[in-house]
């Protein structure tokens, strides 16, 4: 769904020719030639099974966008959004190139496809671009598909799995324990599994049963009978987007019984879900009910603006261009060359977190704590949105922030 705000009214049409020629990509929500701007590009799904993880993603970015331009923009400038749906990685990877070479944007921010994501990446490091991925999970962009201009404020699926890990063993959950999964069938959901299935054999656990799921699917009915017959001690969830939202509400009209948890989670899935029928123990890198004086600010902000809360996806792009935007000041230019080396130096920002994060240097991955959450009973839920309580952050404290990160085994080696 569209959402109209003074910076999406504004929209500079190029005449017949540039009309056809952009026909089969759809024209940006944003585009204008002053150069008193800082132009950033915007990227991600809006339509698909993952939309309405996109439709999130921009209000969290449109959000960051006034919050600037209402304290005096960056350098003097106004910030100008030019915001696209990715919608595959086709036309991810061509739209990041027209952003780029016609729109002019200083850098891009967005995604969510792991696949798409891995397409902006290539472009972004051909016309040394910076784009911040603020949804893709899969490890292969911080390993064997890293380069330097590709950032990641978003987690690794191994960060994922390590988060909602910790609290299952403590909850006696994966020692002895026969696992049934599901699987979204492509690059993000096969990276998840992989890794989620290597925490859970190494701590004792085993797989009885693995299925993969078409990222079209609605019907569940199948996959449920599947597990009804298995009779797994926990079911696991390597879904993504409204997959985890047909599965968890399909899962509660079935009546199963087996204690749930997902690798791979978004806080809008879970609503979109409806009231009583989220369950289990997820991982989360942000969520509404972190107690920061700064996280408290943009929940208030982002609720009176939209009428709901903000959830994680929100959360990556508005922080992305907050980053962004202090970036280029503490710089002094709007430069993208310069930005990527900046925020690889090891540049600290408030993420919202009790702890500031950072990008490490070797994959360009930002190095932040990370949060798991089990669902509420619907007779203590105080509204819609209050689905879960927290149960901690990963990791600890009083213990090193790269304990989480993905290890440094060699795989990413960032061209010179």
């Amino acid at each position: 769904m569209a959402h109209s705000d003074d910076l999406t009214r504004r929209m500079l049409l190029k005449g017949a020719a540039g009309a056809s020629a952009l026909a089969g990509l759809g024209m940006p929500a944003i585009v204008k030639a002053q150069s008193d701007v800082i132009r950033i590009g915007h990227l991600t799904p809006v339509t698909g099974f993952l939309g309405p993880l996109g439709e999130f993603a921009q209000m969290g970015v449109k959000l960051a966008a006034e919050e600037i331009n209402a304290a005096g923009g960056v350098l003097g400038r106004k910030v100008e959004l030019v915001i696209e749906d990715s919608v595959n990685p086709q036309t991810a990877s061509a739209k990041a190139e027209r952003l780029i070479e016609r729109d002019k944007v200083a850098m891009i921010i967005g995604e969510i496809s792991s696949a798409s994501a891995l397409a902006i990446g290539q472009v972004a490091n051909r016309t040394k671009t910076v784009f911040i991925n603020t949804g893709a999970n899969s490890d292969a962009l911080r390993g064997a598909s890293c380069n330097p201009f590709m950032f990641h404020i978003e987690a690794a699926n191994s960060m994922m799995v390590t988060a909602v890990g910790t609290y299952l063993k403590t909850e006696n959950m994966i020692k002895g324990k026969k696992w049934y999964s599901l699987t979204a069938d492509y690059a993000f959901g096969h990276d998840l599994f992989r890794v989620a299935k290597k925490f859970v054999t190494e701590n004792g656990g085993e797989f009885i049963g693995e299925e993969l799921v078409p990222t079209d699917a609605t019907d569940f009915s199948p996959y449920l009978l599947k597990i009804r017959q298995a009779q797994p001690d926990i079911v696991a969830s390597n879904l993504a987007g409204n997959q985890i939202t047909n599965f968890i509400k399909q899962y509660a009209e079935y009546g199963l019984q087996f204690p749930i948890t997902g690798f791979g989670f978004d806080t809008a899935v879970a609503w979109g879900a409806g009231k009583g029928n989220f369950s289990g123990i997820w991982p989360l890198i942000w969520h509404h009910m972190v107690g920061t004086p700064s996280s408290k600010k943009f929940v208030e902000a982002f609720t009176k603006k939209y009428g709901k809360p903000p959830e994680n996806q929100s959360w990556g792009d508005y922080n992305s261009l907050k980053i962004v935007a202090q970036s280029f000041n503490e710089m002094k230019a709007a430069d993208p060359q310069k930005l990527a080396e900046h925020l690889r130096k090891g540049a600290k920002f408030d993420i919202l977190k009790g702890r500031e994060g950072y990008f490490r240097a070797y994959d360009n991955q930002m190095v932040q704590e990370m949060y798991a959450v089990r669902a509420k009973d619907s007779d203590k839920m105080k509204d819609q949105w209050d689905i879960y309580d927290p149960l901690g952050s990963v990791p600890g404290p009083n213990e090193d922030l790269e304990a989480l990160a993905p290890p440094k085994d060699g795989i990413c080696k960032m061209q010179a």
